[in-house]
């Protein structure tokens, strides 16, 4: 039991949240498209999700234990890691072997939807599984892979690849309410980059904040923003998206005001932390919104 309490904090349980708020986008826009929905497969998209989530978030936490990363880093409630291998070292096996064992269900949920929809959502999958493996080793020795890898994972790959589990197609409509989580998540990491730059540094990563400065990447984080709405009203624009999308639009308000703070405070991060709460509510609400918007039609 006590081993088991000690691999919730690797999975980083409370970030789990985000998996089912991009998930319902996906389920939004095959609701659209066909005005029905299998919920056996919905729950299996979602189990699936869930697993790349915590396979990413585990890997994230072993190998970030294995470089000595996670005990130079300032941790904050949204960054550094959750400690749970620099109080618990004996634990390392079993977190990797945790790694592997949700690799292998994302495997076995991707062959279901493969068997069941066709070919055309293995390319998709490869590159999931490939990311959620490989994120910490490689993705983040490059700013710009480093910047687009999170939103393509909880954006791009999870959106689409739920459309086409639940609808056995892609459209336009599914790629760009995408767009929303992309930008969105990939926001989120940079910004929770911002207290881990020398210690990030130290180990050979190179974000934006490392790359141009915390300031630049306060205005990254803008433009990031903009791009996030501005496809939701380029979708209803096009008539790609229901009017009902703009719902998703409310959040703009508190994202914002992250936005200023981020400019003000790129430097202080105690100042900072609330901002990276903030972060997060978007993150979930926004694409909720989203989905509720696709729902009414």
């Amino acid at each position: 039991m006590k081993s088991f309490k000690s691999l919730l904090g690797p999975m980083r349980v409370p970030f789990l949240f985000l998996t089912p708020a991009c998930v319902v986008v996906g389920v939004g826009t095959a609701y659209l498209q066909t005005g029905k929905l299998s919920w056996l497969n919905v729950i299996i998209v979602l189990i699936g999700a869930l697993a790349a989530h915590i396979s990413t978030n585990i890997f994230n936490e072993y190998f970030d234990f294995k470089s000595g990363l996670d005990a130079k880093t300032q941790r904050t409630p949204f960054s550094g890691g959750s400690g749970t291998l620099q109080a618990e070292p004996e634990m390392e096996k079993s977190v990797l072997v945790m790694g592997w064992v949700t690799a292998i269900i994302i495997a076995a949920v991707g062959i279901y939807f493969v068997i069941l929809r066709g070919w055309q959502l293995l390319p998709l999958g490869l590159v999931g599984i490939f990311l959620v493996i490989t994120y910490t080793i490689w993705w983040t020795k490059n700013p710009v892979a480093c910047l687009l890898a999170p939103g393509l994972g909880f954006g791009v790959l999870m959106v689409m690849g739920t459309h086409f589990a639940l609808t056995g197609t892609y459209t336009w409509t599914a790629f760009i309410a995408s767009l929303l989580p992309t930008f969105l998540v990939s926001n989120l990491l940079l910004l929770n980059q911002f207290p881990d730059v020398e210690a990030d540094q130290s180990t050979g990563r190179k974000h934006y904040p490392i790359a141009i400065g915390r300031e630049a990447s306060s205005t990254l984080y803008g433009i990031f923003l903009l791009l996030a709405y501005l496809s939701v009203i380029v979708g209803v624009i096009l008539n790609l998206l229901p009017i009902f999308s703009l719902l998703s639009l409310l959040t703009s308000i508190l994202g914002w005001k992250i936005f200023q703070s981020a400019r003000q405070n790129y430097e202080d991060i105690e100042a900072l932390a609330p901002s990276m709460g903030m972060n997060v509510i978007v993150n979930i609400t926004t694409p909720i919104l989203l989905a509720i918007g696709l729902f009414i039609g």
